[in-house]
């Protein structure tokens, strides 16, 4: 591998490197040779490199890297930068611009998969490393300022200058006064991927006995057909699928049916807010003839109001309401199954596939996830039993999957829906919209045992015309308990395409997940608005919003003001909005200009008047 030394002093340092095998040090410094080699010890050390086969290499600018080597000796796969500074009294601005102009460099000479680590003495890097840690405004920031070339931090650790044979730390350029290395952190660096390109994308699914197309919603762009449920998938979210299935066969005989569940749903899911609904409009000249639609709806997912408003219709020969959404739930597919009365009593029934609903921004929010929908047609006075037998057989393989992932300790329990306390998250809070709720399953990790829904659990007729049975079905977040089970902070990390994430876990091994980008910076801007008189303000819709303009980099809005004007009563909204990847490099240009088309945004979409 090609290695890159920039700055060094007395090259004591690459000295140490340069006996390693399979390894070809270029060692430089900002210096001429004349006046390198009059430095205490460095005309031994460059000798050494010489003798080695090393290349030394003189006046070289670190932020110029490209015009030192030509294109074929580029593609370094490491860059050690030791202790840089600008020199004399440069202050955190300058060695900033300093390091912003390296990284900007590095990116030209790295190869692909390379590293570029930088050591710096204890305090200047900004992160929550260093011991004690500096205010940000007197940092180097730079995790910020590598971000903005691209890269990520990947990892830190001590920089051990004793264990270095041979190593003496100089000053700037060289100077007799050397810094002060106790504390020092070195810095690992990596390329993040780019970002992404939002194109339109069209998507075919089968609505009754009918193929149709639709453009997906932009912010849905890089989640719709992942495949993280397929057979080659080793993502998490299948492996917990596979092994709740497996565990649950060892109790009920299974039917898999979710092959061909259609992604789009017709009419309004009856008690669902509009607002948490990805309304569809279908491509040009594909929305389907009444007179199709109709012959289809044996086979279609449909809602209304009232629930009965559209089969009286297409009995009547009514038109059908062309309303089209993505599906937010499983439910209605089960549904339809037993209207059709396509099931076998004592057989369990296993649905799943991602689900959209629009929502809040929090980092256990999902505005897209993959639910496991159970169903199980049972006697009438033995539904209890069958619920436990349930949730005994869901809690032995979540405690079996642990077992194998350090320091997780998963507690599960089932929770009556009248004790359950009003603080509902998002999933939990939806699934109430969609009907009655008997249970739900929360999932706690220490050091937080109160836990997370995870599932609910409802027993109802649903359209069965025997007395004597009952439908017990239980809806499992999938993506809810891989983040629970393997440690994942943020939603967004499940979607990432960066190949790290899976490399985690091969052939479908949980593990506990280490990010590969630590520390992500954060950006931090308010906007503020007149909303139209006589009109309550969306919140979902300005955060859905967000989600869009941003490409899922908003982490958090928080409202910080609520003002209402004497006289006029005009109401004005202050929002503070948070910028923050958990996988990919954003710089603050970026997160700027993310703010600039948010603020246009919601004044073009929401009607609302900037201030």
């Amino acid at each position: 591998r090609r290695v890159l030394l920039l700055g060094e002093g007395n090259f004591s340092f690459a000295a140490a490197l340069c006996g390693a095998q399979g390894t070809h040090v270029v060692a430089t410094c900002y210096e001429s040779e004349e006046e390198a080699a009059g430095r205490g010890g460095a005309a031994r050390s460059i000798r050494r490199l010489r003798d080695s086969g090393a290349e030394v290499v003189f006046s070289v600018d670190c932020t110029k890297l490209k015009e030192h080597f030509s294109p074929g000796k580029r593609e370094f796969d490491r860059i050690y930068f030791n202790f840089p500074h600008c020199g004399r009294k440069a202050g955190v601005v300058k060695n900033r611009q300093l390091l912003a102009c390296f990284f900007h460099s590095c990116a030209e000479v790295l190869a692909q998969e390379g590293e570029v680590h930088v050591a710096l003495c204890n305090g200047q890097g900004g992160t929550p490393a260093d011991q004690p840690r500096r205010e940000w405004h007197n940092s180097w920031q730079i995790v910020a300022v590598a971000a903005g070339a691209g890269f990520i931090l990947s990892q830190v650790h001590p920089f051990k200058a004793e264990t270095i044979e041979g190593y003496k730390c100089t000053g700037y350029r060289s100077q007799d006064k050397s810094f002060c290395v106790e504390g020092a952190l070195n810095h690992i660096f990596t390329r993040s991927t780019a970002p992404l390109c939002f194109t339109p994308v069209s998507c075919k699914t089968q609505l009754g006995s009918q193929e149709v197309s639709f453009q997906v919603p932009q912010v849905l762009v890089d989640k719709i057909n992942r495949g993280f449920l397929e057979v080659n998938s080793s993502h998490p979210v299948r492996t917990i699928k596979e092994k709740l299935s497996a565990g649950l066969s060892q109790a009920f005989a299974l039917q898999n049916i979710s092959s061909c569940l259609p992604l789009l749903h017709q009419g309004h899911p009856d008690g669902v807010c509009p607002s948490n609904i990805f309304w569809i409009t279908l491509s040009p000249g594909e929305a389907p003839s009444t007179e199709k639609t109709s012959q289809g709806l044996a086979n279609a997912v449909l809602f209304s109001h009232s629930g009965q408003d559209t089969d009286r219709n297409v009995q009547e020969g009514c038109p059908v309401p062309q309303q089209f959404y993505l599906r937010p739930s499983l439910l209605p597919h089960a549904q339809a199954i037993i209207k059709k009365r396509a099931f076998s009593p004592g057989i369990l029934q296993v649905l799943s596939g991602p689900v959209f609903r629009k929502c809040r921004i929090t980092p256990h929010s999902l505005p897209v996830f993959h639910e496991m929908l159970l169903v199980l047609v049972v006697s009438r006075g033995t539904e209890s039993s069958c619920i436990q037998m349930l949730v005994d057989n869901i809690k032995t393989t979540l405690n079996s999957l642990q077992q194998g992932i350090s320091g997780i300790k998963p507690s599960i329990s089932l929770q009556e829906a009248t004790s359950f306390g009003t603080e509902l998250n998002d999933f939990a809070a939806f699934e109430r919209q969609l009907g009655e709720i008997q249970h739900f399953l929360c999932v706690g990790t220490d050091p937080d045992p109160s836990g997370s829904c995870v599932g609910v659990i409802r027993t109802a007729p649903d359209g069965l015309k025997s007395s004597e049975l009952v439908v017990v079905s239980a809806s499992l977040n999938l993506d809810l308990l891989a983040m629970l089970l393997c440690g994942i902070s943020d939603w967004r990390m499940l979607w990432t395409w960066d190949r790290r994430f899976l490399r985690q876990f091969p052939e479908g091994e949980l593990r506990l997940f280490k990010s590969f980008s630590l520390y992500p910076p954060s950006y931090v801007h308010d906007v503020s608005f007149w909303v139209p008189d006589g009109e309550e303000f969306d919140e979902v819709a300005f955060h859905s919003l967000a989600r869009r303009v941003s490409g899922e980099m908003v982490v958090s809005i928080q409202l910080r003001d609520n003002f209402q004007q004497p006289g006029t009563g005009r109401r004005s909204l202050c929002y503070r909005v948070t910028f923050q990847s958990c996988d990919r490099a954003l710089g603050c240009r970026e997160a700027a200009e993310m703010q600039l088309h948010l603020r246009e945004e919601i004044q073009q979409h929401l009607g609302v008047t900037l201030r």
